[in-house]
Parts: C-alpha cells; structure tokens; sequence
C-alpha cells in the first residue's frame, strides 16, 4: 500500500525514475479499488459515478508515474503516447513497463539501490 500513497504523493512529479515494483503495484491496486467500486455502483444502482471520479483522481499520478517507469529504463516519457495506437502500440508500452531498470541515466540514479520508501 506505501507504492500506491507513494506514487499519489508525487502525483504531478514526472522527473526522476520509478521502480518497476512501484509502478506495478500502483496498477495493481488502482484495479482492485476500481473493481471494488464497480460492484458498489452495480450493486447501488448507480451509473459509473463512482468509477468516473476515481478514474479522473488518478489520472495525473497515472501518467506521473508511467513517464518515471520509462525514464527508469531509459526512454523518454513521451513514449507513452504509443499507446494511441492500436494493439501494437499497446504491446510495445507494455513490454517498455516490464524491462527491468537500466543503471545510472539522463534521468538519475538507479533507484533499486534507494531503501527508503516514502518521501
């Protein structure tokens, strides 16, 4: 739960690097609490309010932390657009979020070599 306050906490932050771990684990819950809040909406009756809100609140830090993921292996933030186009851009951003980080770059020091985990 510290990676998903962590990466909340630097939501307009999109300097530096972000772990694998960090990025993952913030997809990872921000799909349970959108899970968790569409059964609430079905269950209430309501019409995706809920999920529309939580989508906005964390679309900064979304984008925030998948530009750090791709300075973390060494490709520019603006990669992310990639994504636009269909299936195979998808793939490509996909496989850039799973290589493991690269040493020392442009954008800083390796942060796998970092203890603390909450600035």
């Amino acid at each position: 739960m510290e990676w998903y306050v962590k990466v909340l906490k630097q939501y307009a932050v999109f300097q530096g690097r972000a772990r694998r771990k960090e990025y993952w684990m913030f997809v990872l819950i921000s799909a349970i609490i959108s899970i968790v809040l569409s059964i609430i909406e079905n269950l209430i009756g309501l019409s995706q309010i809920l999920s529309t809100i939580y989508t906005l609140i964390v679309l900064l830090p979304s984008l925030g932390v998948g530009a750090r993921r791709l300075h973390d292996t060494g490709r520019s933030g603006w990669w992310l657009l990639i994504s636009f186009i269909p299936v195979i851009g998808t793939i490509i951003l996909l496989v850039f979020l799973c290589q493991d980080s690269h040493p020392d770059n442009q954008y800083g020091s390796n942060p796998k070599g970092q203890t603390n985990i909450l600035i």
